[in-house]
């Protein structure tokens, strides 16, 4: 007998950009990682072999200065803040595959080769680079690519520079991007094309400096050790390093390049639409099959910034709204390929309209009518049963698959969901016009059980096609239908289950009171921004003290300080105070309560049952209006996010 061949699945590789290395985590970041992240998972149930990709982009004159800024090495600093974005990926539930940073040395040994190989074919040269320069950009301009005399890409003001560099021929590959970006649909949606050909492409390809010799945290040019390799041939070559490209293990690379879908924001599309293609031409490697430039999320009509002060939190949303409320809201309510603006109302009026009222809803009262009326137990009826208003219903039950599809294969996530909403919303109108509680009293079964298995197939269609965007109520949703939740999309049509078995399940989220969580909100806000103001320290005179050199004490000073072992026995959050949580500990005598600003690294459950190391003789305070018994020792990373240091032994031992 024959062996049965494995069906070999089709392959996609999608991406999100790098993130450079700052401290500035906000929804602005997570709109990119989470749409990457619906199309990955979408991909993976619709049968594709996914590799998603993300990462961080540390090195530059900006990480270093910065690092200095705070005291720190530039790997340190850059270390903590990719830990962070790390932590808010896990919490934002985003699948990606691969994880690269720029500081990999499996990354720097292959750039240093790229950069070696562009050399001798003499699409690198050294020259001198005299013109404008932008620090924020790390971009050198000439005065004619400048608008308004700023930078062009940021609009900040840029300084004269003049400096020995080498240079990337890219006027050399003018001509063969042009016919890229104007015969192919390689840059999407449209409106970038235009950007890029009107804005760069027609005013002229200048070659473009490539490296640096007034800052050395990079990339070392291994035959002129004295430049630093930046940006460009640094940062935009992780879409193949990642992959193992230049390494002995470069089986990745061959199996899944070319890149499916690279996704950025319009800022960077410049960089991965022109410069990107123009190295891969060079170094003889097949181009991507698309680069597609989203909009921004504004925030009072400005781009979200730190620097603005005009931020949005997401670990203040997920704590407060859940993982399901933001993925659903960044998904649903930004055209993908537009600026769009962020507003709170929108937040919360997408939780109470689309999540409790129409989707929530819709499942609570199903599950609690086949309970009352079935027990639970519904059966699939026999096609006579069904009437031509059943039938429709299962039509558009049956469509919705090949429709979704064809949105998240452009992308549009917010199309595919107002899909998958329009049939939920179909649902409940298919209880109002069948009022299942009067087939009830009249006794007619037959027909209140006909109705009730196209609700439950409506609400498992839905929940499979849903996987994708939000990733915590579908599969509750498979377990009150007594299923397991699908690995794929073979289901995904009307029909299939034969029988159901359902349980009544938490719902996705209560009403929200928007006024009232806007007012929370505020405070929140409010109380953070006065928990990040740092006090005053008074003037010390150098000659007395260095500047970095910590207070010296006495032995007997420190032993006043009693530390114990404690175990947390509770933990929970502080309303109003998105970085406190007030804990209940032992400490081998007594039971006490300890308010400690941890909120950040912790959730309330990671840390029962750890222990701690308190500073038992502090004396009290009051915090938040609730009375703390002492401190929690913590140790605070270059991230500047405390987080508790964890002994050995038992509730009451001495610390020393």
């Amino acid at each position: 007998m024959a062996e049965k061949k494995e069906t070999k699945k089709k392959t996609f590789y999608i991406t999100t950009p790098i993130y450079y290395a700052s401290g500035a985590l906000h929804i602005g970041h997570c709109y990119t990682t989470v749409a990457c992240d619906a199309v990955a998972r979408f991909k993976r149930l619709d049968g594709y072999d996914v590799f998603y990709l993300t990462g961080t982009d540390e090195h530059g004159q900006k990480v270093q200065q910065a690092a200095a800024e705070r005291g720190m090495t530039p790997q340190a600093f850059v270390d903590g803040l990719a830990d962070r974005i790390k932590t808010l990926w896990a919490r934002m539930d985003i699948s990606n595959d691969g994880f690269i940073r720029t500081t990999d040395p499996a990354h720097e040994k292959a750039i240093a080769d790229i950069f070696t190989r562009l050399y001798e074919k003499g699409d690198i040269y050294k020259s001198e680079y005299s013109g404008k320069y932008c620090a924020p950009c790390e971009s050198f301009w000439t005065a004619s690519q400048l608008v308004n005399g700023k930078c062009p890409d940021c609009g900040r003001e840029v300084t004269d520079a003049k400096e020995e560099c080498y240079f990337f021929r890219l006027s050399k590959y003018s001509d063969r991007v042009r016919k890229l970006l104007t015969e192919t649909d390689f840059l999407q949606p449209d409106s970038r094309v235009k950007e890029m050909v009107n804005n760069f492409i027609d005013k002229g390809l200048s070659d473009l400096a490539v490296t640096r010799t007034s800052f050395d945290w990079g990339i070392k040019v291994p035959f002129d050790p004295k430049h630093v390799i930046y940006v460009w041939i640094d940062a935009l070559p992780n879409y193949i390093t990642a992959l193992g490209y230049g390494s002995s293990d470069d089986e990745k690379f061959k199996k899944y390049w070319q890149c499916d879908m690279h996704v950025m924001a319009k800022e960077i599309v410049r960089f991965h639409a022109i410069v990107w293609p123009a190295i891969l031409m060079a170094l003889d490697i097949p181009l991507p099959k698309r680069v597609y430039g989203h909009g921004w999320i504004t925030f009072g009509g400005d781009k979200m910034s730190k620097s603005k002060g005009n931020v949005v939190d997401p670990f203040v949303l997920t704590d407060r709204y859940g993982v399901d409320a933001l993925r659903y809201f960044l998904l649903s309510c930004m055209p993908f390929g537009e600026d769009c603006s962020y507003t709170s109302e929108l937040l919360l009026s997408a939780i109470n309209n689309n999540l409790v009222n129409d989707l929530g809803n819709l499942v609570r009262r199903t599950f609690a009518m086949s309970k009352q009326y079935f027990d639970g137990k519904v059966n699939k009826p026999k096609k006579e049963d069904c009437n031509a208003e059943d039938k429709k219903f299962a039509a558009a039950i049956d469509g919705l698959l090949g429709k979704v599809r064809a949105d998240m294969d452009r992308p549009e996530p917010n199309r595919a969901l107002e899909k998958i909403f329009a049939v939920i919303d179909l649902a409940n109108k298919y209880i109002d016009a069948n009022k299942p509680w009067e087939l009830n009293k009249t006794g007619n079964k037959a027909r209140l059980n006909t109705v009730m298995y196209h609700l439950l197939e409506s609400i498992r269609v839905c929940a499979n096609l849903l996987l994708p965007f939000i990733t915590k109520y579908p599969p509750r949703i498979f377990f009150g239908l007594g299923l397991d939740v699908p690995t794929d999309f073979a289901g995904a049509k009307f029909g299939v289950v034969k029988s159901y078995a359902t349980t009544e399940i938490e719902p996705i989220l209560n009403r929200l009171d928007i006024n009232k969580e806007l007012a929370e909100l505020q405070k929140i806000a409010e109380a953070d921004k006065a928990a990040d103001k740092k006090p005053e320290k008074p003037a010390e005179k150098k000659e007395e003290k260095e500047m970095n050199e910590p207070e010296q004490i006495s032995i007997d000073e420190f032993f006043r300080s009693q530390l114990l072992v404690v175990d947390i026995e509770d933990c929970v959050k502080v309303e109003k105070a998105n970085k406190l949580l007030k804990l209940t500990v032992f400490d081998g005598t007594r039971r006490r309560t300890v308010v400690s600003g941890i909120a950040k690294a912790y959730s309330p459950d990671e840390l029962v049952g750890k222990k701690a190391v308190l500073v038992a003789n502090l004396k009290p305070a009051k915090l938040c209006g609730i009375m703390s018994e002492g401190m929690l020792l913590c140790a605070v990373g270059e991230d500047g996010v405390p987080r508790l240091v964890e002994p050995c032994g038992n509730a009451g031992d001495k610390v020393c």
